[in-house]
C-alpha cells in the first residue's frame, strides 16, 4: 500500500462505461456518472491552500545550485496579489496578456499565478523560439497573434535579440535584473493590492488563464485558449483517476517545460489544486544534466513522478545500482507516468522489477493520451500492464468518439476540458471540430481488446501523417518509422517515411552520431544489410521499406521540420524534400539504397 493511504482507501478509479454504436461503425464511449467536485477558478484553489496551510511549501528551486528556496502558499498568494496589481497598473488585462519567454523558474511560477489570480491571460512559449531560432519568425507570429502588453525573460541579455525582434512602444519588458529601459522583477513585489483584489472578485470559470501555443508543425503556432473551467475540470478528472492524490498532498519533482501542457497544466496545477509541493528540477535527461536530477531525487521523495522514456532509461540504471536511491525514490511513490514517446520494453520490465523489490507490490507505470486542446488529461490507464503503450480509457466527464478512418479508429473528444478554440483564428478553430462539436485529435487508436473497449487503447499513429500507396493500401507512418529505426540497430536517429501514391515505400534517413563516425563505405554496407533484413521481415507492402537515402542536412527548426519538442514533422519534411524524393523514385539518385 502506498504511503499516505490507510486500509480501504482507493488508489485508483474503477470506471464503468456506456456505449453508443452507430451504423457507420462510429462508437461513442463515456464513463457512467457525472464529473463534480471542483471549484470554478484556480484563484479559489490558491485561496483555499493559503488559508488552510499558509506555511506549507508550494514551490521550490535550488538557489545557484545550492540549498532549496521554498515559497509557501501564504507567501505565494501575497506575491500573486502584489504582482497582479502591478501588472494591471501596466495596462495588462484580458486583451493585453503577458508573454513569458523563459523556462521554468520561481519568478515564472509567481507571474503565472499572479496572472491567474487577477484575470490576465499569460502565454509561456518555448525558449527555443528565442534562443534556437535564427530568424525569430515563429516568435514574431506569436507576438502578432497575442499582442502582449508585456514580455518577461529571466535573462534580458541572453533573450536580447528575441526581445528586440518583438519590441513595441507600448510593450513593457520585465527581467530578473532590469534591462535597459525595462522593469526589474523584484520591483513588482510589495505595494498596494486594491486593483488585484477587485479583479480577483470578478473572475469566473470562463476567464482565460493562459494561451498555450502548439508546435507550429503545420504552419504558424496556434494559441490554444485555456479557461479556468478547462483546467479546474481537468484536475477534477485527475483526482478521480489517481485517487491517492485525495489522501496525501502531492510531492512532485519535475524538469519538463511549462510551455507544454503536460507540465504546465497537468503537473503544475496537480500540485497547486491539491495543496502539494512542486520542486523545480534543473536537471534533464541528457548528457551533463542528469546528475542534477539524481541529486534531487536523493532528497525529494515524490508521490507522483513523470519523465520521458529516455529519462527512465537513464534512471533505471541508477536505481539498479544504488539501493539507497531506490529506497527513497519508491518510499512515498503512488505511480510513475511516462509520455512523449514509446517506452522500451526492457526499461519497462526493469522498472517494474525494482518497484516490486523495494515496495513488495506492483507500482503503477502508466501513460495516457491528451493534447494541448484537451487541458491535457483525456485518456488514462491505471490497470497494471505487462507491456508498455496502453493509453487507457476516457476520463470521467469526457465522451470519446471513435470514427472509422482509413482502416483505423480516429479519436475525437467532447467535454468540459476541451478548448473553445484558438485565439483570433476562427478558420482553424472550425477545422478542429466536427459537425457534432467533437474536438478532432488527429490520433488513431487501436483497442487492446476489440471486444472490450474498457481494456484501453494503444496509440495507432497520427491520421495526418498517414498516406496511401498506389495500391490504395494505407501506411501507418508512425509504426513503420519506429520499426525502421529499431531495425537499424543504432545507426539511425530518425527517419521520414515516403512513398505516397507510389508502388512501394521509401525513407529519408537521419543518421545517429555513431553512424556518422563510421567510414562511409562501412556505414553504407551496414545500412544496406539492416534495411534488407527489415524488408525481409516486413509483413506487407505497407510496412516494407524498399529504397532509402540519407539526408545530408539536419531537420530545420525554422522550416518547421522539427518541433520544439524535438520530434520530426513528417509532412513538412516530405514537402520540403520533394525533389529528393522524386529522385529517390527515379534511377539517378546518388547514394540511394535499394533492397
Amino acid at each position: 500500500m502506498a504511503a499516505g493511504l490507510t486500509e480501504g482507501q482507493d488508489r485508483f478509479w474503477s470506471p464503468t462505461f456506456t456505449y453508443d454504436r452507430q451504423d457507420d461503425g462510429t462508437v461513442l464511449m463515456r464513463q457512467t456518472g457525472a464529473l463534480t467536485g471542483y471549484m470554478p477558478t484556480l484563484a479559489d484553489y490558491l485561496d483555499k491552500w493559503a488559508d488552510a496551510a499558509p506555511e506549507r511549501p508550494w514551490i521550490a528551486r535550488r538557489v545557484n545550485g545550492g540549498d532549496w528556496r521554498r515559497i509557501s502558499y501564504g507567501a505565494a498568494r501575497l506575491a500573486a496579489r502584489q504582482i497582479g496589481d502591478r501588472l494591471l497598473g501596466l495596462g495588462l488585462g484580458p486583451d493585453r496578456p503577458l508573454l513569458i519567454l523563459s523556462e521554468n523558474s520561481l519568478e515564472h511560477a509567481l507571474l503565472g499565478i499572479a496572472c491567474a489570480y487577477v484575470g490576465i491571460p499569460y502565454a509561456p512559449v518555448s525558449p527555443a523560439y528565442s534562443l534556437v531560432s535564427k530568424d525569430h519568425a515563429k516568435l514574431r507570429d506569436i507576438a502578432a497573434t497575442l499582442k502582449p502588453g508585456a514580455i518577461y525573460a529571466d535573462d534580458g541579455v541572453a533573450f536580447g535579440p528575441a526581445l528586440a525582434a518583438i519590441a513595441a512602444p507600448d510593450r513593457a519588458v520585465i527581467a530578473l535584473t532590469s534591462p535597459g529601459g525595462g522593469i526589474a522583477f523584484d520591483s513588482l513585489l510589495g505595494g498596494p493590492t486594491l486593483r488585484a483584489d477587485a479583479a480577483r472578485a470578478s473572475l469566473t470559470e470562463e476567464t482565460v488563464v493562459k494561451y498555450l501555443f502548439t508546435s507550429g508543425s503545420t504552419g504558424s503556432p496556434k494559441a490554444v485558449i485555456n479557461t479556468n473551467r478547462m483546467i479546474c475540470a481537468s484536475q477534477a478528472m485527475i483526482r478521480d483517476c489517481y485517487r491517492f492524490l485525495n489522501h496525501q498532498p502531492p510531492v512532485v519533482l519535475d524538469w519538463a517545460p511549462w510551455n507544454h501542457t503536460a507540465a504546465g497544466n497537468k503537473s503544475f496545477y496537480l500540485v497547486m489544486t491539491n495543496g502539494g509541493t512542486y520542486y523545480i528540477d534543473d536537471g534533464r535527461p541528457g548528457p551533463g544534466k542528469f546528475d542534477e536530477t539524481l541529486r534531487n531525487l536523493r532528497e525529494v521523495a515524490c508521490t507522483w513522478y513523470f519523465n520521458v522514456p529516455i529519462g527512465y532509461d537513464m534512471l533505471v540504471e541508477q536505481l539498479e545500482q544504488d539501493a539507497d536511491l531506490a529506497a527513497t525514490f519508491f518510499s512515498d511513490l503512488g505511480m510513475l507516468f511516462y509520455a512523449g514517446a514509446g517506452m522500451a520494453q526492457h526499461t519497462w520490465d526493469r522498472l517494474a522489477a525494482i518497484g516490486r523489490k523495494v515496495t513488495g507490490r506492483e507500482v503503477l507505470l502508466a501513460t495516457g493520451l491528451g493534447a494541448t486542446e484537451t487541458s491535457p488529461f483525456a485518456l488514462a490507464c491505471t490497470d497494471i500492464q505487462e507491456k508498455a503503450g496502453n493509453v487507457g480509457v476516457p476520463s470521467l466527464g469526457l465522451t470519446l468518439k471513435l470514427v472509422p478512418s482509413g482502416g483505423k479508429l480516429e479519436a475525437r473528444l467532447k467535454g468540459p476540458t476541451i478548448t473553445p478554440g484558438y485565439l483570433n483564428d476562427p478558420e482553424r478553430t472550425a477545422e478542429a471540430f466536427d459537425e457534432d462539436g467533437f474536438y478532432c485529435m488527429g490520433d488513431a487508436l487501436r483497442p487492446a481488446d476489440p471486444n472490450d473497449f474498457s481494456k484501453g487503447f494503444f496509440f495507432d499513429g497520427r491520421v495526418a501523417e498517414n498516406f496511401k500507396l498506389a495500391t490504395g493500401t494505407w501506411v501507418a507512418v508512425g509504426a513503420v518509422r519506429a520499426g525502421l529505426v529499431d531495425a537499424a540497430g543504432g545507426l539511425l536517429r530518425d527517419a521520414v517515411i515516403v512513398g505516397e501514391n507510389a508502388a512501394e515505400l521509401g525513407a529519408l534517413l537521419i543518421l545517429s552520431d555513431s553512424a556518422l563516425r563510421m567510414p562511409s563505405e562501412a556505414r553504407m554496407a551496414a545500412l544496406t544489410d539492416r534495411l534488407a533484413a527489415a524488408a525481409q521481415a516486413a509483413t506487407g507492402s505497407a510496412a516494407r521499406i524498399r529504397r532509402a537515402v540519407v539526408l545530408d542536412l539536419p531537420p530545420s527548426f525554422d522550416k518547421g521540420e522539427i518541433t520544439e519538442k524535438g520530434s520530426l514533422n513528417q509532412r513538412a519534411l516530405r514537402q520540403n524534400h520533394a525533389d529528393l524524393i522524386e529522385r529517390l523514385y527515379a534511377t539517378d539518385c546518388p547514394g540511394a539504397i535499394h533492397v
